[in-house]
């Protein structure tokens, strides 16, 4: 069941990630540039969880988890307080 969740929160911040990139190359908003780019981190966080979790259990992937995490909101929060519109 740990399988189906992980996988199914992975493709969602996936399909987030293409939609928002998508839609910035159709509009040039570049809110949507950062907001796909935290969407990829996610992305990368939950493939990291899933391997920490069900993969690799013996090996300690929290480091980098929260390393993905930490870059994510960084690029978010970069983009929401230095882009102008």
């Amino acid at each position: 069941m740990a399988l189906v969740i992980y996988t199914l929160c992975t493709l969602t911040s996936l399909a987030c990630a293409a939609l928002l990139l998508a839609s910035y190359r159709r509009t040039g908003h570049r809110v949507l540039f950062w907001s796909g780019l935290c969407f990829v981190g996610m992305t990368v966080n939950n493939v990291l969880l899933a391997l920490d979790k069900l993969v690799l259990p013996t090996v300690d992937l929290l480091p980098w988890r929260l390393l993905a995490a930490l870059v994510a909101v960084c690029l978010l929060l970069y983009g929401l307080i230095f882009e102008k519109e």
